[in-house]
């Protein structure tokens, strides 16, 4: 698939928004679920509230995953490095900000 002179730059910006999204998502759910009691919730592995944060970081990083690997065929150069560099940027920042619900307490 050809890229349009101005399809590159939003496919770059992808990878951040599905982190900044996922982001978003992990800690409202945090949020709720300290609200509604969620980490005394039996649930395989442990409470609700880590399953369902696990649950969210997985998806995130999945999705950022896919973002990463999707570079369209047409593109060459600066955009190439631009849409990988977006990918990266987006699995990177969700591996590092989103990691410590695999293992920290919440609701303190």
């Amino acid at each position: 698939m050809k890229l349009s002179r101005m399809d590159w730059p939003l496919r770059a910006l992808i990878g951040p928004g599905l982190w900044a999204l996922g982001f978003a998502l992990t800690y409202g759910l945090h949020g709720i679920g300290c609200a509604r009691g969620w980490p005394l919730v039996a649930a395989p592995f442990g409470g609700l509230q880590g399953l369902v944060l696990v649950a969210a970081f997985l998806l995130t990083l999945l999705a950022t995953l896919a973002a990463l690997l999707w570079v369209p065929r047409g593109a060459a150069g600066v955009e190439r490095t631009a849409i990988l560099a977006g990918g990266w940027i987006g699995f990177g920042s969700t591996l590092l900000t989103l990691f410590p619900v695999l293992g920290l307490t919440s609701c303190g």
